[in-house]
């Protein structure tokens, strides 16, 4: 992803704009408040399913299927290469994680701003 995290978030901010100059019918805060939540729901949508396969909740289910598979397919697979495969907790990125949680967050927080702002005007 990106280095500089702020540009990034500054990029997720120009593509609400250009969403909501597209795809509103009125311009005003109330769908610019839509439009930032399609985007922050998006980001913490796949933010949260990345912690749950981090603490290892879907090891079991995979190493399950790829048993099933090898018994099922009754393959002579003499070095049981499907013991070996990392798990989806054991290829988790955590850069990458740690960049879509900043922006979920982030974009949040400016989602609440702006349902603050538009309650008080």
């Amino acid at each position: 992803m990106y280095k500089n995290k702020w540009v990034f978030l500054l990029l997720n901010i120009i593509f609400t704009i250009l969403f909501f100059f597209i795809f509103s019918s009125d311009y005003n805060l109330l769908n610019y408040i839509n439009s930032l939540f399609y985007l922050c729901f998006v980001y913490l949508l796949i933010v949260l399913f990345m912690y749950t396969a981090k603490g290892g909740f879907f090891d079991g289910v995979t190493f399950g299927f790829r048993r099933f598979n090898n018994v099922i397919l009754k393959q002579n697979d003499h070095l049981e290469e499907w013991r070996e495969k990392p798990l989806p907790s054991e290829k988790f990125n955590v850069p990458f994680y740690q960049t879509l949680k900043f922006q979920g967050l982030a974009l949040f927080v400016l989602l609440l701003v702006l349902i603050i702002l538009y309650y008080l005007l």
